[in-house]
């Protein structure tokens, strides 16, 4: 006679566990493709979430997609339109609207990771009681293929690029859905190919004072142009000072202005055609790459999706794990950031301050990132910014590619600065570093650099681009 197998409940958990993990299959559908391999809706001994969880399933095995949560509450109110079940009515509506308005989903990584493991050990243990039953009559064959099937569920869903057989998807065009920084010379062919990929990692690296938050704030209204949604974290400024500067960059006035030109401000915004942008602050070295990923999936509850995440700025997020040295911690957030980048398919902008050598170079580069050269390694795209205390009035300074996992990069670029707009142009390429030396020396005085600035700047107009004109 065959055993029957009696698995465990997720009831030794709690309520608000089982409740976060019915809240995870909703926000990470990555994660709830892989776990709907092991996790059975007779696991929760609570009625609503047991329901819940197979409509999630129904919905998924027909259309191969897990529902957004917009999508649910239909599914939901034409399930219950014509039920008499009252309490059950009432416990769905209850707690659908408790996780639409939840602030604290920091939790939700390790409910994933524990109800997993759960799951993973209940299909283990299912098999191993049908083996005994399979072993009894030498079917020894199929005890290894069950056991094999039972420690392979709830693996990744993917097997990877078959090498041979896919030739095909090779040469295909792979759908990067890029977004555009707006700087043409960036987002060139060879180059960035259109901008920053859909979860690739972007940094910024400058010495302090040089323009990085100015520059990720172009980067942000430039993606609202082509109308993609955005999300700024700022870890140093308030929200509002980051909403002026986007105010500045989008109306093309200055900031001094920005202030008492309220009228114009809205009249402008009125009729344009942008994308959304929320602001969100963060207290310094408080925030974890757990705490953006809480906002952005309290965001996804409520209908917004991030084309574009930036985040001013990496190197004062706090790492999730303590080291003694912090160059460790630094890589360690680098890291987490770039998976968290694959995990939503969305490209994240970020910046790092150079060390006190890359403050005094013409060119800051990759061994001039602070504290950690790791960090230079988990980044898809690494440029700098750098200009002279000199050069700050005259507006101008360097830009260089400093790395490009997918295009070409060593580019320097001779940079026109305006950070009263948040605004920034890459003029001519140099042949190499030496040629800005001999443009701008630290020795002559202030009247003859300017002098030679406003003459290479004047050759220079012709193929000049400034963002946001």
């Amino acid at each position: 006679m065959q055993n029957t197998v009696m698995p465990d409940s997720l009831s030794k958990y709690g309520k608000i566990f089982q409740e976060r993990i019915v809240q995870a299959l909703l926000l990470d559908h990555k994660w709830a493709e892989q776990i709907a391999e092991v996790l059975k809706p007779s696991y929760f001994d609570l009625k609503y979430l047991a329901f819940l969880t197979q409509l999630c399933f129904d919905y998924a095995k027909k259309y191969r997609a897990f529902p957004t949560f917009q999508i649910l509450v239909t599914i939901i109110k034409d399930e219950l339109r014509h039920s008499s079940d009252e309490t059950l009515q009432a416990q769905i509506i209850e707690f659908l609207t408790k996780i639409r308005s939840d602030d604290e989903l920091g939790d939700l990584p390790y409910v994933k990771e524990k109800s997993l493991d759960f799951c993973k050990k209940q299909a283990l243990k299912v098999a191993i009681e049908q083996s005994i039953d399979l072993m009894a009559s030498d079917s020894y064959e199929s005890v290894a293929d069950i056991v094999k099937k039972a420690v392979a569920a709830g693996a990744s869903s993917t097997i990877g690029h078959d090498f041979l057989n896919e030739l095909e998807a090779r040469f295909v065009q792979r759908n990067r859905n890029p977004v555009p920084t707006g700087l043409a010379k960036l987002d060139a062919k060879g180059v960035l190919n259109g901008g920053l990929g859909r979860g690739e990692l972007g940094v910024v690296c400058a010495p302090t004072g040089v323009g990085k938050s100015h520059f990720l704030t172009m980067l942000g209204a430039n993606a609202m142009r082509e109308r993609k949604n955005v999300i700024h974290y700022t870890l140093e400024m308030s929200e509002s000072l980051v909403g002026l500067r986007y105010d500045s960059n989008l109306c093309d006035i200055d900031s001094d202005d920005i202030s008492n030109r309220k009228e114009e401000v809205i009249a402008k915004y009125k009729d344009a055609k942008l994308g959304q942008l929320f602001i969100k602050e963060f207290p310094t070295c408080w925030a974890t790459v757990n705490n953006i990923r809480a906002h952005v999936e309290k965001l996804n509850c409520r209908g917004f999706k991030p084309d574009l995440i930036i985040i001013d700025y990496a190197d004062i997020l706090r790492s999730t794990r303590q080291y003694d040295a912090k160059r460790f911690e630094l890589q360690l957030i680098y890291q987490e950031l770039r998976a968290y980048a694959s995990e939503i398919d969305v490209p994240i902008w970020t910046a790092s301050q150079s060390n006190k050598e890359g403050a005094g170079a013409d060119v800051v580069d990759l061994n001039n990132m602070s504290e950690a050269y790791g960090k230079a390694m988990e980044a898809d795209v690494v440029v700098s910014l750098s200009r002279k205390a000199h050069e700050k009035s005259a507006g101008v300074g360097r830009f260089f590619m400093a790395k490009n996992r997918a295009g070409r990069d060593g580019m320097v670029y001779a940079m026109k600065i305006n950070t009263a707009r948040s605004m920034f142009a890459l003029l001519d390429a140099y042949d190499n570093a030496e040629q800005h030396k001999s443009d701008v020396r630290s020795d002559d005085d202030e009247e003859s650099i300017r002098t030679r600035l406003r003459l290479r700047m004047k050759e220079l107009r012709k193929d000049s681009e400034l963002t946001g004109a």
